[in-house]
C-alpha cells in the first residue's frame, strides 16, 4: 500500500502559515483510524428521548425568534434561526465607538478590556430530532447554507460588526451542548486574530506568487470530489486526520454572497462528504467552520482573501507539543486520506 513507504515528513500550509509533522508511525494504517466516540447514539427500544426545546412545537422554550424557513408563519417551519439562549457575547450591550469613516484602525498594544458586544445566534436546521444535516435532500442543506448567508447580511448591516463566524458543532466532544442538529454564528465588534493571522499569510503567498492560496492547489492527489462551482479536498498540510476544506472554483471572497444555484451545488458536496466522514470514521465528533473575509475589507486585499469552508473530525486530542509550539502532528498523510474518502460510496 502506497502508506507503507512513508516516512515522516514536516510541511508548511499556505493559507494559515502552520507546520504540521506527518507521522504515519504514531498511528496504526489510515482506515483503522475510528472514533471510539460515536456521535448522538438512538435511545434504546423503550427507553424516552430526551428533552429538547428545538423540536416543533417547543418554540416557546427557546430564546426569541430571528427569522424562519419558510417564513410563513402558516406553515411548518424547516428552519429556524434564534438567539442564542446562552449567548457568548450580548447584544444589549453598549457596542464600541465606530471609527471615523477614513480612519485607519489599529488595535491598542497591551491589554485591553471593552465590554462584551455581539450577536450570538442559533441556526435550528431541522424540526426533526433525530435528522442529521447529511440526513437531509441537498435541497434542504442549501436551504441552511442560505439561512446563514441571510443572517450574515443582516449582520453586516451593523456598524459595529466586524466578522461574522459561522460554525457547527457535532457531538459533546466537539463543543455541542444539544443533540438536535443545529450551528451557530458569533459576529465580533473586531476582526478576530486568526482572521488577520491567515489573511496576512495568504497576502504573502500572493506577493511572492501572484496566486491566490486557494485558486490552484499542487496535487490532484489530494482531491476527494469536484463539482462545477466547489472542490473539495484534503488540505496539503491538513493539520488534523481527515481534514476536508471545500473551496469554492472561483475566486470569491465573501460565502455571504453565495447564490441559489451555488448554494445547491455546496448543499450536496458538504453532505457528500459528511456522509463519507460518517460512514469511514464511524460518525465521529467534528466542527466546521466558513472562513470568510471581513466585512468592509480593501479592495486591495480581495484578490487574495478566497472564503472556504473546513470540517475537522475530532479524532485525536491536542496535547502539549500543539499548545506549546503551535504545530500539529497528524498520522494521515493528506493523499492517504483523500484517497480513502474519494473511493468511499455513499447513498445519497
Amino acid at each position: 500500500m502506497a502508506e507503507a513507504s512513508r516516512t515522516t515528513e514536516a510541511r508548511r500550509d499556505a493559507v494559515f502559515g502552520r507546520w504540521v509533522v506527518f507521522s504515519p508511525a504514531r498511528s496504526r494504517r489510515p482506515t483503522d483510524l475510528k472514533s471510539h466516540n460515536p456521535t448522538n447514539p438512538s435511545p434504546a427500544a423503550g427507553e424516552p428521548r430526551p428533552s429538547c426545546p428545538f423540536c416543533a412545537g417547543r418554540e416557546s422554550e427557546c430564546a426569541p425568534q430571528i427569522f424562519r424557513v419558510p417564513p410563513d408563519g402558516s406553515l411548518p417551519w424547516r428552519i429556524r434561526v434564534i438567539e442564542n439562549l446562552y449567548p457568548a457575547l450580548r447584544r444589549d450591550l453598549e457596542p464600541p465607538p465606530a471609527a471615523a469613516p477614513d480612519a485607519e484602525e489599529e488595535e491598542e498594544p497591551g491589554e485591553r478590556a471593552v465590554p462584551g458586544f455581539g450577536f450570538h445566534d442559533v441556526v435550528i436546521e431541522t424540526p426533526s430530532h433525530d435528522v442529521r444535516l447529511w440526513d437531509l435532500p441537498a435541497e434542504g442543506v442549501r436551504d441552511v447554507l442560505l439561512a446563514y448567508a441571510a443572517r450574515v447580511r443582516q449582520l453586516a448591516e451593523h456598524p459595529a460588526v466586524k466578522y461574522v463566524q459561522v460554525f457547527k458543532n457535532h457531538g459533546a466532544s466537539a463543543g455541542a451542548s444539544m443533540a438536535h442538529s443545529h450551528s451557530q454564528m458569533l459576529g465580533t465588534p473586531f476582526v478576530p486574530p486568526s482572521v488577520t493571522s491567515r489573511l496576512n499569510c495568504m497576502k504573502e503567498v500572493f506577493d511572492r506568487s501572484g496566486n491566490c492560496s486557494l485558486c490552484d492547489f499542487r496535487s490532484k492527489d489530494i482531491l476527494i470530489s469536484e463539482t462545477p462551482n466547489f472542490s473539495a479536498i484534503v488540505p496539503f498540510a491538513a493539520s488534523y486526520p481527515f481534514e476536508i476544506w471545500i473551496i469554492p472554483r472561483q475566486h470569491l471572497s465573501y460565502f455571504h454572497e453565495i447564490d441559489q444555484h451555488k448554494a445547491l451545488d455546496l448543499g450536496s458536496l458538504l453532505k457528500t462528504m459528511l456522509q463519507k466522514l460518517s460512514k469511514q470514521l464511524n460518525d465521529p465528533p467534528f466542527n466546521f467552520m466558513i472562513h470568510s473575509a471581513p466585512f468592509g475589507l480593501s479592495s486591495s486585499c480581495l484578490p487574495y482573501a478566497h472564503w472556504f469552508l473546513q470540517i475537522v473530525p475530532q479524532l485525536s486530542v491536542i496535547g502539549g507539543f500543539e499548545l506549546g509550539s503551535g504545530c500539529y502532528i497528524n498520522p494521515v498523510f493528506p493523499e492517504d486520506a483523500a484517497k480513502i474518502l474519494r473511493e468511499l460510496s455513499c447513498s445519497t
